[in-house]
């Protein structure tokens, strides 16, 4: 048994994930939700791009980081993280600290405490003796594609990896897609034609899209987590690949896989925060991410440990995680969970100040800001939250690095020949554009690679985990759009781009206020007046508090609204002395995160929000300022007059802007 469990707790470890329906609580292992290389205490560490995962038999668990830490991290059993090997990016074998990494990612262990690592930087697969020496199991450290002896043998950005109880090594190998076997000192492909697409079939007759993740069971059936095509694959011996009918939640972009002791299948997924549990028969279900108290925000890596315990590596958030059992009698007591997420203050990238666009240290003009309303092609005008922070640019300019970086996701190049085309380059994604590519459809250089259809004409755009990147390079043209479309951090927990603090950005405009209006749990606008203050019914069930904002600034053309960065009210006496509880405004709206709810667009925004006449171009922005959307915090709750007296009264409306500047609107009431 653990010696970190019997320490900290005082009945037997739990048996694992639950079954199907019933609870589970997620706990930290190791991470303060930072980004960084520390070791030690467990909560203090720090991880940086924690991706593969795999648990020895003591229960040390081995963590394959990337980023600027090249390393194979682990958590010994006291709860205490050290470096295992690696350090420094390059290619080289070697004891601990002297052997070289380049973005290590997918994580096994054998029988004998042997770690096997997807070296994705390096094209390689790596073996780590119990001792920390390093070796090269298979690959040349140079991209593409042979089969044969491993020395010789060939591969692609490989990302996943697993082993069998005879020793024989799976390997997802990414942007060959393909699936990979290494055995005796011999690599052969198991099953993949070596193009992206999605077919059934024995062996080379198959097609993958960018296979990440990769298990193998007790039966020596292989698993695939299918990311591009957003599958579960499944290899029989013989190399025939079929696709489980699967029913319930689909998966989307999985990136990890694990097996538990009954069977059961795990998937992590990229982007969505969650991880699916799926039963023997097909039946899948949400482990976790169901909300957002056990939304993850990268679970890139999952393993099993000898207790039956889910571990889980969150990347974007640089944590590590263990999915536990909730015993049924024990639940109330047991759903806490740990915090989930980066750190809510993490450091912003260090972009000092540049453009997406050139000049780099130049004025652009701002189009959009985060947690603005938009509609659909449907009609819908409240259809969700703008999610970024938009510069304007012509068709065709370049978009351009702001910070250096690396590439951390698998599938970072996304949405080909889409208006919603993108790249996620570390924790910035950068969209509206063709990514990789000149307006004639050229690469812009040799880091990405385009990818031919059956038609031969370039039906994809890839780019490897682990190329990296320089503030200034090239990383697409705009698209039709007409904008980069900039977001800051992962989907789930992503960060106002404002705070970049953008060079000669400059908002000296005042934000202004339209109108001041109060409706009732109905939608009606409450109109009727006395002595002209707004007559308000105490007993009315609740009252909506809707104020009409806007903002510009320095620069923008004329016709440009933006919304709002903070929102709130304060209510008064009739005299102008503040209530008890509003001695300040109680701000309800702040858009410093991205709010992660689907419905926070209208609880955030009232009726006839949006661009709300087919053809218009002015956007309302109808903030219901009685609801609270701030924080990662989503609660309607209307205004209730009866807790008052009845007499005179003054409400008062505040608005900012993410400068400072401010904008106030009173209107007297009278309750009765």
């Amino acid at each position: 048994m653990s010696v970190w469990w019997e320490h900290r707790h005082s009945e037997p470890p739990p048996l694992g994930p639950p079954p199907a329906g019933l609870p589970a609580r997620i706990e930290l292992a190791a991470g303060d939700g930072h980004r960084g290389t520390v070791d030690g205490e467990r909560t203090l560490a720090r991880f940086d791009d924690p991706y593969g995962i795999t648990v020895a038999a003591d229960g040390t668990a081995f963590i394959a980081e990337g980023g600027a830490s090249n390393r194979i991290r682990r958590i010994t059993a006291d709860g205490r993280v050290d470096t295992f090997a690696g350090g420094v990016e390059g290619f080289a074998d070697g004891r601990g600290a002297l052997a070289r990494l380049h973005t290590p990612s997918g994580l096994a262990i054998d029988a004998a405490g042997t770690l096997l690592v997807a070296d994705t930087g390096n094209h390689a697969i790596r073996a780590v003796a119990p001792d920390g020496t390093v070796t090269t199991l298979a690959g040349t450290g140079e991209a593409g594609f042979a089969d044969g002896p491993a020395s010789q043998a060939r591969f692609h950005a490989p990302t996943g990896v697993a082993v069998d109880t005879a020793g024989r090594v799976f390997v997802a190998d990414g942007f060959n897609d393909r699936i990979r076997v290494i055995d005796h000192g011999q690599v052969r492909t198991l099953a993949g034609d070596g193009r992206p697409g999605f077919a059934d079939g024995p062996g080379a007759q198959a097609r993958f899209d960018t296979p990440s993740g990769v298990a193998v069971d007790a039966e020596g059936i292989v698993w695939v987590a299918d990311t591009g095509n957003h599958a579960l694959r499944r290899i029989a011996p013989d190399g025939t690949t079929t696709t489980p009918v699967l029913q319930g939640d689909a998966p989307s972009a999985p990136i990890s896989i694990a097996i538990d002791a009954q069977g059961r299948l795990y998937l992590g997924e990229l982007a969505r925060g969650r991880v699916l549990q799926i039963t023997p028969d097909g039946r899948t279900h949400v482990l976790t991410g169901r909300d957002m108290a056990q939304r993850l925000a990268r679970p890139a890596g999952l393993a099993f440990d000898a207790w039956n315990r889910l571990w889980v590596a969150d990347a974007a958030a640089y944590r590590v995680h263990r999915v536990v059992q909730v015993r049924p009698q024990r639940a109330k007591q047991n759903l806490a969970n740990a915090a989930v997420g980066p750190a809510p203050d993490v450091a912003l990238p260090d972009t000092r100040g540049r453009w997406p666009l050139a000049p780099q240290d130049g004025w652009h003009e701002v189009v959009g800001t985060l947690g603005e309303v938009r509609g659909n092609f449907r009609g819908e005008s409240r259809n969700h939250l703008h999610a970024g922070f938009d510069v304007r640019g012509d068709v065709g300019t370049p978009v351009l690095v702001i910070a250096d970086a690396k590439i951390a996701s698998p599938f970072a190049a996304a949405g080909f020949g889409d208006q919603a085309e993108h790249l996620v380059l570390d924790d910035l994604t950068y969209m509206h554009m063709r990514v990789g590519r000149t307006p004639r459809g050229d690469a812009l250089d040799p880091r990405f690679q385009l990818i031919a259809g059956d038609d031969g004409r370039t039906a994809r755009v890839r780019i490897a985990r682990g190329a990296r990147l320089r503030a200034g390079d090239a990383i697409g043209t705009i698209n039709a759009q007409a904008h980069v479309h900039l977001m800051v951090g992962p989907p789930g927990y992503q960060r106002n781009a404002i705070g970049l603090r953008f060079r000669n950005f400059v908002d000296t405009v005042a934000p202004r206020i339209d109108d001041l209006a109060l409706l009732d749990a109905s939608d009606q606008p409450i109109v009727e007046r006395e002595d002209g203050r707004l007559r308000v019914p105490r007993a009315g069930g609740g009252v909506q508090i809707v104020v009409e904002a806007w903002d510009q600034v320095d620069g923008n053309l004329p016709r440009r609204r933006l919304g709002l960065h903070a929102l709130g009210w304060q209510l008064l006496a009739a005299d102008g002395t503040p209530l008890p509880g509003f001695e300040t405004p109680v701000m309800t709206i702040d858009f410093d995160r991205m709010p992660p709810h689907r419905e926070a667009v209208r609880v955030a925004y009232a009726a006839d929000s949006g661009i709300t006449v087919h053809g218009a171009s002015r956007t309302r922005f109808r903030y219901a300022i009685n609801n609270l959307v701030r924080d990662g915090r989503l609660e309607p709750a209307l205004w209730d007059p009866a807790t008052l007296t009845a007499g005179d009264y003054v409400l008062r409306a505040v608005v900012r802007d993410a400068s400072g500047n401010s904008a106030t609107r009173e209107l007297p009431l009278r309750l009765d």
